[in-house]
C-alpha cells in the first residue's frame, strides 16, 4: 500500500496479501469474523473507491456537511435492541450505524397483563434509548399492539386504552408494528383502530406483513389502509419479498426488507432488488431480535451492494435517506442528532443504573464529532 490515508493508492492484490498472510486470517474489527486475503483485498478496493469519491466531491451542503459525507453512514430502521447486547451496539457503531428504530413487537412468549406492556413500552422509549446513547447510537421507537398479541381480546382492549400516553413520548417516530399474523377478525379490528390512532396523533405507520400467506396478507393490509384513507407516503410496509414488492411500490408505499439469515430476504437478493427496481422508496433493515439474526445485516448488505457496482447514491438512499425521510415526518428524528451528537459519558446513570459494572473504565467523549469519523471502512 502506498500513499497516506484516506486517499492513498492501495497496491495490494489478493496474491500479494496471500503471500504476506501465509494462509492466516485476521479478525474483522466490526463483526469479529475471519478476514481472508481475498476478502481483505476486496475491502481495500472498496475503501479506495470510496476514498476516490470523497476526494472528488466538494464539501458543501447544510450545516457544513457535504452530500458525500452522509454516504457511508447507516440507519437501521427496524431493530429489536432490547434483545441485543452492548457488544452489538459497539459493533453497529463501528460499522457506521448512527441510529436505530425499535418497533414494539412480540417478546417470544405471551404477555399476561397490561402492566407488562406498560413496562415494555417504557423500556423501549426510556432505558433502551439511554443505553444506545452510551455507545454513540441514537435510538428511536415505534409503539403499537402487534398483530400476534391482538388475538387476546381482553388484553388487547386494555393495551389500546393505554397506547395514547406512549404515542406522545419523546423519540416515538411511528405506530408499529401493525398488521396481520394469522389474519383473524381480532387482528383486523386492532389494525383498523390503530390506523385511526395514527391519524389522530399524526404518526407514520410501520406495517408487519404476515410470515404465512404473505402476498394475500400484504394486499389485504393495503386495502384496509386505503379504506381508512391513510396516506401511503406515511406508511412503511415491512418484511417484503419478491412476491410483494411490485404491488407495494405501485400503490405508493415505502417498501422495506428485513435481512435475515436463511429466511425473509438475504443480502444477495436485496442487491438484486435494488438493481431491478432502483432505490426509490426502498428501505433495508435487519429486524434483529432474540432469534437467529444479525445486527450488522444492513452494513453487510450495503458493502455487498457496493461490491456489485450499485452506485453510492442508491446505497445511501436504501440504507439511510429513505428511512430518515419517512420516519422523520413527525419531527422526532433529525439527522443533527447524530451529526452533532450529545457527549458520551458512561458515568451517567438512568434510574440509578449505569451500563458499566464495578471497576470498568467509563467512556467519556465530548460532543460534536465530525461526520468524517462515521464512514464504513
Amino acid at each position: 500500500m502506498t500513499g497516506s490515508p484516506p486517499f492513498g493508492t492501495f497496491a495490494c492484490d489478493a496474491g500479494s496479501l496471500q503471500e504476506l498472510m501465509a494462509g492466516r486470517t485476521i479478525d474483522c474489527p466490526c463483526c469479529n469474523g475471519p478476514l481472508t486475503a481475498e476478502k481483505l483485498a476486496r475491502l481495500l478496493a472498496d475503501v479506495q473507491r470510496l476514498a476516490s469519491v470523497r476526494k472528488d466531491q466538494p464539501h458543501n451542503g447544510s450545516n457544513g456537511a457535504s452530500r458525500n459525507q452522509h454516504a457511508g453512514i447507516i440507519i437501521d430502521p427496524h431493530a429489536h435492541m432490547i434483545s441485543r447486547t452492548t457488544d452489538d451496539y459497539v459493533a453497529m457503531a463501528r460499522a457506521g450505524i448512527v441510529a436505530v428504530i425499535e418497533p414494539a413487537f412480540w417478546l417470544g412468549q405471551p404477555r399476561t397483563n397490561v402492566g407488562s406492556y406498560a413496562d415494555y413500552f417504557a423500556m423501549i422509549s426510556g432505558f433502551e434509548r439511554f443505553r444506545a446513547g452510551q455507545f454513540g447510537i441514537r435510538h428511536y421507537c415505534t409503539i403499537g399492539l402487534n398483530p400476534k398479541e391482538a388475538n387476546n381480546e381482553h388484553l388487547g382492549e386494555a393495551v389500546m386504552e393505554m397506547l395514547p400516553r406512549f404515542l406522545v413520548k419523546e423519540g416515538v417516530v411511528a405506530m408499529g408494528e401493525l398488521g396481520y399474523d394469522e389474519q383473524t377478525p381480532l387482528e383486523d379490528k386492532a389494525l383498523r383502530r390503530q390506523i385511526e390512532l395514527a391519524k389522530e396523533f399524526d404518526l407514520p405507520i410501520m406495517i408487519h406483513t404476515p410470515h404465512r400467506d404473505k402476498r394475500a396478507g400484504t394486499l389485504r393490509t393495503m386495502d384496509v389502509l386505503k379504506e381508512h384513507e391513510f396516506d401511503p407516503t406515511r406508511c412503511v410496509i415491512d418484511h417484503n419479498n419478491e412476491e410483494t414488492i411490485r404491488e407495494v411500490l405501485d400503490r405508493g408505499y415505502w417498501c422495506a426488507f428485513s435481512i435475515y439469515p436463511q429466511t425473509k430476504m438475504g443480502s444477495d437478493r436485496m442487491a438484486a432488488v435494488v438493481e431491478s427496481f432502483g432505490p426509490e422508496r426502498i428501505i433495508v433493515d435487519s429486524a434483529c431480535d432474540w432469534g437467529v439474526s444479525d445486527p450488522l445485516a444492513v452494513a453487510k448488505t450495503a458493502r455487498l451492494m457496493a461490491q456489485r457496482g450499485i452506485s453510492p447514491d442508491a446505497i445511501h438512499q436504501v440504507v439511510y435517506a429513505n428511512a430518515l425521510a419517512v420516519y422523520g415526518l413527525n419531527g422526532e428524528m433529525d439527522e443533527q442528532h447524530w451529526l452533532a451528537p450529545a457527549a458520551i459519558d458512561q458515568r451517567t446513570l438512568y434510574e440509578g443504573n449505569s451500563v458499566l459494572r464495578g471497576g470498568q473504565t467509563p467512556r467519556i467523549e465530548q460532543p460534536g464529532r465530525s461526520a468524517d469519523d462515521l464512514f464504513i471502512t
